[in-house]
């Protein structure tokens, strides 16, 4: 079963295109990774899912109906940002008193556990948190409430690398527990993908691609060498990365589907075989320049 369906999904602001004929689908019980650069419309894309904007074109369904201002969406989701507004005049723990009224599968029990763990004072005023401080307590409140649909929209903004490293562990924890569906947008890739089934990768609010992390681990690979040899080696792949060392070498990441004896040849050439991170294939794909900022100082 589908939680989420886009066909042609287009918003616009003006005459600022933030999403472009957006399609895919995400499964149910599923964790997925959305990435992208600054301005990919990830914000937008999840707003829209949310049921907090409206599209402009397209069709957009979440649990089989149409999200916006739509009651059962939202009582069957709750959305993690770190622009998340609260009460002025309640305390943290009086917040989470509160919020079991808002969410049906509320577990109060897992929120006093992380609320404890994280050393929060109950007594602090939300506004007067630091923003790691927010960052975390928001995160207690969307693992506690065990929404069918959870999303966390960057929500490790200030969060030192420690209390993110528990955020993941404690989001994958209770998620093999009580699956649901997960949608995490963030920067760090290279810190979340263990906990992700799938990414979906935006570009100037466009759909890159949507595949398993599996799939995307073996998605690309990188060839350095002499830069005769590397190009006979990839005169017919999809070049997604350039760039040059010294002279006459040169490292490229190409799409090109290798096997096991092409790479041996590879290697027996004297090239250097090498893995390509996710983190750094998403730059690649969604990267103007094929050789980055490289490009700036190889224009003379």
């Amino acid at each position: 079963m589908n939680v989420i369906e886009c066909k042609g999904l287009t918003k616009q602001y003006g005459r600022i295109d933030a999403l472009k004929d957006l399609s895919f689908s995400i499964r149910e019980n599923t964790i997925t990774g959305l990435v992208g650069p600054n301005g990919a419309g990830k914000t937008t894309l999840l707003k829209i899912i949310a049921g907090y904007l409206k599209e402009t074109a397209g069709v957009v369904k979440v649990f089989s109906g149409h999200p916006f201002n739509n009651l059962e969406t939202s009582a069957n989701l709750v959305f993690i940002d770190d622009n998340m507004a609260m009460p002025a005049t309640m305390n943290i723990e009086e917040i989470l008193n509160a919020a079991g009224s808002f969410y049906a599968y509320w577990n109060r029990e897992l929120a006093n556990r992380l609320f404890d763990y994280f050393s929060l004072n109950p007594r602090q005023l939300y506004k007067d948190l630091s923003k790691g401080q927010k960052s975390t307590f928001n995160m207690i409140i969307g693992l506690s409430a065990r929404c069918a649909l959870t999303i966390f929209d960057e929500p490790t903004t200030g969060m030192d690398a420690s209390v993110r490293k528990d955020f993941y562990r404690a989001l994958l924890q209770d998620y093999l527990q009580h699956p649901r569906t997960v949608i995490f947008s963030s920067h760090l890739l290279n810190e979340i993908e263990d906990i992700l089934e799938e990414v979906l990768l935006l570009a100037e609010g466009r759909k890159r691609l949507h595949l398993p992390v599996s799939e995307l681990k073996e998605y690309a690979v990188g060839l350095r060498g002499k830069e005769e040899k590397v190009n006979r080696f990839t005169r017919s792949a999809e070049i997604l990365r350039r760039e040059r060392f010294g002279r006459d070498s040169i490292y490229v990441v190409t799409r090109y589907n290798f096997n096991k004896t092409t790479l041996q040849k590879a290697r027996e050439a004297g090239l250097e075989v090498l893995p390509v991170s996710t983190a750094d294939l998403c730059v690649y794909l969604t990267a103007r320049n094929k050789g980055g900022i490289d490009d700036v100082f190889n224009q003379d």
